[in-house]
C-alpha cells in the first residue's frame, strides 16, 4: 500500500520569478518603463494587477507555480473614479482662475 504525498507548494521567491517572467512575456520586457503606458496597480509575490487605457490585466500564480492571466475591462468603480478626478482637476483650475481674478492678477 503506497501513500500519495501531497505536492509541495512553491516558495514566494519562486512565485515572484514565475510572475515576473509571465508579465514580461505578456506585456513586453519594457512594461515597467513609464512611457509604456502600463501602471502597476497592486502586486505581491503571487499576484499582480496592471492597467492600461481601458483594461486591467491580472496575473495570478497558484501554490504549484501555475500562472493564470485574466484580462478585463475597467470596473465601474475605476471609471467613475477617473471621472471624479477629472472633474476635481477642472474645479481646481476654475477656483484658481477665480482667485486670481479676485486678487487682481488677471
Amino acid at each position: 500500500m503506497s501513500v500519495i504525498q501531497p505536492p509541495e507548494p512553491i516558495e514566494p521567491e519562486q512565485a515572484r520569478a514565475i510572475l515576473d517572467q509571465a508579465m514580461n512575456e505578456r506585456l513586453g520586457e519594457d512594461w515597467q518603463d513609464e512611457y509604456s503606458g502600463w501602471l502597476l496597480v497592486t502586486a505581491n509575490d503571487f499576484m499582480a494587477r496592471v492597467t492600461k487605457r481601458g483594461k486591467n490585466v491580472d496575473f495570478l500564480v497558484d501554490l504549484l507555480g501555475n500562472v493564470t492571466v485574466e484580462e478585463k475591462d475597467l470596473s465601474d468603480t475605476q471609471s467613475s473614479g477617473r471621472l471624479i478626478v477629472i472633474m476635481l482637476f477642472f474645479l481646481a483650475i476654475g477656483i484658481a482662475y477665480l482667485f486670481a481674478r479676485a486678487v487682481g492678477w488677471l
